[in-house]
């Protein structure tokens, strides 16, 4: 248990914490929400013991293990593999004594220290390791490279996966997502899920906290305040709290027309119809969502340019990538041929490394075509955010000045205005740029896009360091920008609200993906499947070939391909019953949760509806029995059949 009693905390001037209480239990997963400032990482300081509260009580329940994962990261020459596997500590120093123990002869301290490591899942550690590292991004053959040669977002995959990797009982998380691509996203989220001990989680992706947390923690004037439930379960409950407070009604209600005016206005607008479904409920969701954010210091639009052209932009067969400074080509993407036209809106999804960011800067024209041509309208505007964008920033100037550079004629009241949209209010317009955080700077940068009015926004994960009351400003003013859109992203709340349809970036094409961001989740499990097979396949095949005669290969290879056609019927029984078993594990959760309402069994008159829902997880718990024995007969069919295709050479 996790319980802070009458907490007080100030860090500097600034009074963080001031009274405040909170008591997690073992099992929550928390989501740790707030403006930025507000101390959600001073609270893991708390936790941690390396902060000390001002007055009050911090209590952790003896012997919790916990894991956090630091927000820098030291360019070791270390293989990253060996990185993550120092994470358990425990392990290190029993494989170390192991080594002394051998050294010195003593048979007798090796065979214990076998032991111990043996209880510790030593043995698996390994391949366990290699697996967090995989699901984050990294190839089979990035594991012995050392962890100086990645990147700084690539050392931050693996310090989280240093970080899973950890024996902990309590995880503290501090904005896991921020380095991630959609793919790894999704991964993390689902291994989060199964994490069997306590979580908070500090993240700006509404999306992700949804799907992970069953409980919010809100720093709200400096109290802490628990709302069971995921984020959107805190935002219903936020914005009827909120309804209830006389004096944010009209400005709630002001806000509310506005979304609904949106919502009217833009119904019409999606083309694809999976996508058009989900946008259509996304839009609906809005005017809701927006109460709950009235209180936000952020809200801006950005203004599209007053000429177009039809098209807007042309990629006439194009070859995407980069040329070395000794001519060679490194193609991403070939025969690309696309036509951008006025008010579309499109989201790029696809695998890490896949092009998206070099279609993007092709399409900007900074990165030239290996061939092929790019046709720009007459009127093309464009405007375009990615990360580093935030580097190229004047660290000696000011937010006012670097629009006051853009248009030295513009008045000094209408430049502050529009930087107070982005919360560069009063003297913070004229802050040095060089003192801010991330989440500041890249506010900055997306202003000076919006200043622009461009007819074509090109954006390159641009909620990376952006808190949670900026991203639904950020989503609200995208889907209202009546210009186009080309959105790379790992926010899928974002996505779902501000693009009509998606394009696959995948194995050096660019097409449309005719789906939702469900049907893409769907696409990424079938292809990783699919990949694991063909690795398979391919590894049976070379073994066959090496062995048999020469004379002898055509016949194998004939008798592995009807093998193969009698893997089918199997691989369909499999995936069938492996969705079903997806659902009613999906509804066994909804009854459980239902169940662990304590007035259920306190209250008479509840007494039929606990008999049903008892009844109903039942009839679940039977049926998922049922059908894990479908999965694993036809499992076990399947690897029966595959031995068989092996040694038969295929």
């Amino acid at each position: 248990m996790i319980a802070l009693r009458q907490v007080a905390l100030q860090r500097g001037t600034q009074t963080l914490l001031e009274d405040a209480e909170l008591t997690l239990h073992a099992g929550h997963k928390a989501g740790i929400v707030g403006p930025n400032g507000a101390g959600k990482s001073s609270l893991f300081g708390l936790l941690l013991g390396t902060l000390g509260p001002d007055r009050g009580e911090v209590e952790l329940s003896g012997g919790q293990r916990i894991a956090h994962m630091a927000q820098e990261v030291d360019a070791l020459e270390r293989a990253i593999v060996d990185y993550v596997l120092d994470g358990d500590r425990e392990l290190r120093q029993a494989e170390s004594a192991l080594e002394a123990a051998r050294q010195r002869g003593d048979a007798h301290r090796e065979a214990e220290l076998h032991g111990v490591i043996e209880a510790l899942d030593g043995y698996s550690a390994p391949s366990r390791a290699a697996q967090l590292l995989i699901g984050l991004g990294f190839t089979q053959a990035d594991l012995t490279r050392p962890l100086s040669a990645f990147s700084g977002g690539w050392r931050m995959r693996a310090n989280l996966a240093r970080t899973l990797f950890m024996p902990s009982d309590l995880l503290l998380l501090d904005e896991p997502t921020n380095h991630l691509d959609l793919d790894a996203l999704l991964w993390l989220e689902q291994w989060l899920t199964r994490y069997p001990g306590t979580l908070l989680l500090i993240s700006h992706d509404r999306d992700f906290l949804d799907a992970v947390c069953d409980h919010i923690v809100h720093f709200d004037r400096r109290r802490l305040v628990l709302y069971r439930g995921n984020y959107s379960t805190f935002e219903r409950t936020r914005a009827e709290k909120l309804a209830l407070q006389q004096a944010e009604a009209a400005k709630q209600q002001a806000r509310r027309e506005e979304i609904e005016r949106f919502v009217a206005r833009f119904k019409a607008k999606a083309s694809k119809a999976r996508q058009a479904q989900s946008r259509m409920k996304m839009l609906e969701r809005m005017g809701d969502i927006a109460v709950a954010h009235a209180d936000s210091p952020f809200h801006f639009t950005i203004p599209a340019s007053d000429k177009t052209s039809h098209p807007l932009l042309v990629l006439d067969q194009a070859r995407l990538g980069y040329r070395s400074a000794a001519g060679e080509e490194r193609v991403q993407l070939d025969e690309v041929k696309l036509t951008l036209l006025p008010g579309q809106r499109i989201g790029l999804l696809g695998p890490n490394g896949a092009g998206k960011s070099t279609l993007i800067k092709s399409l900007t024209g900074e990165l030239p075509l290996l061939a092929g041509r790019r046709i720009p309208g007459e009127h093309l505007a464009v405007g375009y955010f990615a990360q580093h964008q935030l580097e190229g920033l004047d660290m000696a100037a000011t937010p006012f000045m670097h629009v006051q550079r853009l248009s030295p004629s513009a008045s000094d009241q209408a430049i502050r205005t529009f930087l107070g949209g982005f919360g560069f209010q009063g003297d913070d317009a004229f802050g040095e740029v060089g003192r801010f955080s991330g989440g500041e700077k890249a506010r900055l940068a997306l202003a000076l896009v919006a200043w622009r009015k461009p007819n074509l926004l090109l954006l390159d994960e641009p909620t990376n360091h952006l808190d949670l009351e900026m991203r639904e400003a950020l989503t609200e003013a995208l889907a209202s920008f009546e210009g186009t859109v080309i959105l790379v992203s790992h926010d899928r709340h974002l996505l779902r609200a501000t693009v009509d349809e998606f394009w696959k970036v995948a194995d050096h094409r660019v097409e449309p993906f005719d789906g939702d961001l469900e049907d893409y989740r769907a696409w990424l499990k079938a292809r990783l499947e699919g990949e694991r097979r063909e690795a398979r396949a391919d590894k049976a095949e070379r073994q066959a070939e090496s062995a048999a005669p020469r004379e002898d290969r055509k016949a194998s290879r004939r008798a592995a391909a009807e093998l193969r056609e009698k893997l089918r019927p199997l691989k369909k029984a499999r995936d069938r019953a492996e969705q079903a078993m997806e659902k009613a594990q999906g509804e066994l959760a909804v009854v459980e949760e239902a169940l662990a309402e304590a007035e259920l069994y306190t209250d008479p008159a509840r007494k039929a509806e606990l008999t049903e829902r008892l009844a109903r997880q039942g009839e679940l718990k039977s049926r998922l029995a049922e059908l894990e024995a479908e999965w694993l007969a036809a499992e076990e069919a399947l690897e029966a059949m595959e031995a068989e295709l092996l040694e038969s050479g295929a």
